[in-house]
């Protein structure tokens, strides 16, 4: 397969799109083994390499954050860039490939972004300081299946920023909620279930905008997390307050 890439090529405060052309690409690599591709082609012609993030390729880490074709982790919906194949693309295409694009986002170079304001959320709040204790057997704690469900779908959140990225607002309510449900549906994260939320909404509304309900955080999200969340945290937050934490 032969593609045109036009690529954001970024080192500073300013940027621009770059071309390349890219032939013998397998309609069975992924995104990011063609982004490999490209970078051993720029190599060979002592060209600087296209610089992007990556870790596990297995759709589990979120780093492999770009947009391609104006679109968070490409056309496939709930895959991740890591985890999309060149078939999904058709021989000749011209494929745009940026950075996430938010104010809380900056741009470090070409397609890797800072995204340090997620971090300062979870430190905001997302962990348990309740002492607990040797390891248990996991039936120690008696849950409900239906609370269990829940909290592990909040706990597929691998922190992309897709959602950020995707919102007009660059809000990051749907990560932050993820985040807050995880632990305050859980009995080992009661102690903290109303400060948490506070301090986390309080960290995040420091570097991301807020939510008007667009919906493009869910539909870009490549874990499906839902927006039932945010209502959920906005609830949380709302006794939060009420209860002066």
């Amino acid at each position: 397969m032969k593609f045109t890439l036009l690529v954001w090529r970024q080192n500073g405060n300013e940027g621009a799109f770059k071309k390349y052309e890219i032939d013998d690409v397998s309609e069975n690599s992924s995104f990011l083994e063609m982004l490999d591709q490209l970078n051993e082609m720029l190599l060979g012609r002592d060209e600087e390499p296209v610089a992007f993030e990556h870790d596990c390729r297995e759709g589990i880490c979120g780093t492999c954050s770009m947009m391609i074709n104006g679109r968070a982790h490409g056309p496939r919906k709930l895959t991740t860039t890591c985890q999309l194949h060149m078939r999904e693309f058709e021989d000749g295409d011209v494929i745009y490939i940026e950075p996430w694009r938010a104010k809380g986002f900056p741009v470090l170079k070409d397609l890797i972004v800072d995204r340090q304001g997620l971090d300062k959320i979870i430190q905001g709040g997302g962990y348990v300081s309740i002492n607990t204790g040797v390891n248990v057997d996991a039936n120690a704690i008696p849950i409900g299946k239906s609370v269990a469900d829940e909290a592990f779908n909040a706990a597929a959140c691998i922190g992309c920023g897709a959602c950020v990225a995707a919102c007009p607002n660059g809000s990051a309510m749907l990560f932050t909620s993820a985040k807050v449900a995880q632990l305050s549906l859980l009995p080992q994260g009661q102690a903290e279930r109303y400060s948490r939320v506070v301090n986390m909404v309080e960290a995040m509304d420091e570097s991301f905008g807020g939510c008007t309900n667009h919906g493009e955080c869910e539909a870009s999200c490549p874990k499906g997390i839902k927006l039932s969340y945010i209502a959920k945290m906005n609830r949380e937050y709302i006794v939060a307050k009420a209860k002066k934490f």
